[in-house]
């Protein structure tokens, strides 16, 4: 945080420079003022002690004492008119820098979030993630406006007002600012009891966003089993506990701050009494310097009394702020080297050795010991039940995870010594559930290719069976897509993801069951159509279906992670093994389970 404000230095020097003329130009009005006291008490009071004129700039001996009182307060006027123009330009500056830090700081995290690895992701919740980049961005602006700048201004102020009152009476100084120390205590106090809560009322914020996001998310699931009151209790209780949560601070802030105005003005006693005692005894001081004395003690004990305020803010901004930089600071596991490997157009020749990999706190590997050839141009099918690792297998391909240990080739080469972004445009993927933008068709199948031609996206869409459909809709190729797909069925989904992946024209292709939300007719036209566009390419492909199996040049049985068997259909079959049981768990339907001579009871 401290980096940006110094990446704005110039700003921030310049706002620092404009509030030290701010606080001089307000104790030069201040003194001028304290001499107009002394002037009239002078001219009125007999024995009085005469003013003391700053830089001994004594008006001249024929002017009256009403014009020369006068000419202090044109004086006053004057320093109080350029104090507003000054004050303005501060607040906008100040406005200005504050706008800048943030904005950077929000592209910053939304950039960091663009590079962190899946496992980011799948340790924190997607509401907590969104807080992070909204809420949480705004709480840092909290703790630069009203923490950094604030401190920043009070310090300022502070030093000041205590270098006048030390020029004018070191003593009485000293003794008015005796309840200093306190007041440091009782912020520190203040801050181990609070820091904590506003943590858990970040947490429970994040809760309350997750009911939100998962019940937008769910609707036709909560309709469809009429829960909405359910839903609703949840997230009344949910917010209810972030009220309950937030009372309780409020009454800690509720004493907390009373209690550090109230403390200061003590010293206005202490000035009374002491202060009073020097005029009487001493005389060194006149009404008019102790009236300048009070109002800079005065102006001091709020600038004290403002701590409790910037305590408060910072308690309740750096808990947002410190969740901002656990995105910022948190390590890029998938990234490119310092000087990669070229890799304009990869051949496919891909080359698991000895791969395992843990995800974050587990027990049992993912993957154990995998050793996987495919020559370029191949076709390699994965089989296995839930859980076996599949979906990992393939999300190694395009670095979306790196091996925990062995090595991962492509080409002969490790593929974390290539540049991530031409790895991944050498790999086009399908996943199982398609995520769709809300804009055009065309626009969804150009996404990694946004400069294709018209003629490029319809041969895509061609090739993913999905060419007819869409010129069905009124509008074509411009119909715009609902929010994540949401006006099309699951098997127009999956077809724009299919050519959005085939557009790039890739030498690999990764599908993770890329078939299974379409109906037996559509599959057999994108099988069909997908025939030519796998020729040439190394496809890795999970498939549950007999039609996607006897297509595959090799096929692999996964189970807990390892490799169990690996042939040809042909041969898995005539092994009567994993393959054979795996296929039959997997493959529901009569036909298949026909051709594979499996009896149904052994499904």
């Amino acid at each position: 945080m401290l980096a940006l404000a110094w990446h704005y230095r110039a700003q921030t020097l310049r706002l620092i420079l404009t509030q030290m003329c701010l606080l001089a130009m307000a104790l030069s009005g201040l003194g001028l003022a304290g001499v107009g006291v002394d002037v009239i008490v002078f001219g009125e009071v007999p024995n009085a002690r005469p003013p003391r004129y700053p830089f001994g700039l004594a008006p001249p001996e024929d002017w009256s004492k009403l014009f020369e009182i006068f000419v202090i307060g044109v004086g006053v006027l004057g320093i109080a008119a350029v104090r507003f123009s000054l004050d303005r330009v501060s607040h906008v500056w100040r406005a200005r820098l504050v706008q800048d830090i943030i904005l950077e700081l929000r592209a910053r995290v939304y950039d960091k979030l663009q590079r962190l690895s899946f496992q980011f992701f799948d340790a924190n919740e997607s509401g907590s993630i969104i807080n992070r980049v909204t809420a949480d961005v705004q709480a840092v602006r909290m703790f630069i406006d009203g923490v950094l700048v604030q401190v920043l201004m009070i310090l300022i102020s502070l030093g000041f007002f205590l270098t006048v009152m030390m020029s004018i009476h070191v003593w009485l100084t000293l003794a008015c600012l005796g309840t200093t120390p306190l007041l440091g205590y009782l912020a520190m106090r203040f801050a181990q009891v609070v820091r904590p809560a506003y943590r858990r009322n970040r947490e429970l914020m994040d809760r309350a966003v997750r009911v939100i996001s998962e019940n937008i998310q769910a609707v036709s699931v909560i309709k469809g089993f009429s829960r909405q009151e359910q839903e609703i209790e949840k997230f009344r209780d949910a917010n209810e506990d972030v009220r309950v949560q937030k009372r309780w601070i409020f009454w800690r802030v509720a004493t907390y701050v009373p209690l550090i105005s109230f403390i200061p003005q003590c010293n206005l006693v202490i000035l009374l009494l002491m202060g009073g005692w020097i005029y009487i005894h001493e005389q060194t001081l006149t009404i008019g310097i102790l009236l300048v004395f009070a109002s800079l003690l005065q102006q001091f004990s709020t600038q004290v009394a403002n701590i409790a305020q910037v305590a408060n803010s910072m308690q309740q901004s750096l808990t947002g702020a410190q969740r901002v930089f656990e995105v910022l600071d948190a390590p890029v596991q998938i990234d490119s080297p310092p000087d990669p490997t070229p890799l304009s157009r990869a051949r496919g020749e891909v080359d698991f050795q000895n791969v395992t990999f843990w995800y974050p706190d587990t027990t049992e590997p993912a993957m154990a010991n995998v050793d996987l050839h495919a020559d370029a141009g191949q076709c390699v099918a994965i089989l296995g039940a839930t859980g076996a690792g599949k979906s990992t297998l393939l999300h190694m391909i395009p670095r979306f995870h790196d091996p925990t240990s062995g090595r991962l080739l492509i080409d002969g080469v490790d593929v974390r010594e290539y540049d991530v972004n031409d790895l991944r445009r050498n790999v086009g993927v399908v996943f199982q559930e398609s995520f769709l933008f809300s804009t055009t068709v065309a626009e969804n199948i150009a996404f990694g290719h946004p400069d294709a031609t018209p003629e490029q996206i319809e041969r895509a869409a061609r090739i993913a069976a999905a060419h007819e459909f869409i010129m069905a809709m009124e509008h074509g190729y411009d119909t715009i897509v609902g929010e994540r797909g949401s006006n099309l069925s699951g098997g127009q989904r999956q077809r724009l993801a299919i050519a959005r992946a085939v557009l790039l024209e890739p030498p690999l292709l990764v599908l993770d069951d890329p078939t299974a939300a379409i109906d037996p007719q559509t599959e057999h036209e994108i099988l069909l159509a997908m025939d030519q566009a796998m020729r040439g390419r190394t496809t890795f492909v999970v498939a549950h279906r007999l039609s996607t199996l006897r297509r595959a040049n090799q096929v692999i049985v996964l189970d807990q992670g390892r490799i169990v068997e690996q042939g040809t259909h042909e041969e898995l079959m005539g092994r009567r093994g994993h393959y054979r049981r795996a296929a039959g768990l997997q493959i529901a339907d009569e036909e298949s389970r026909r051709l594979l001579g499996i009896e149904e009871s052994t499904v």
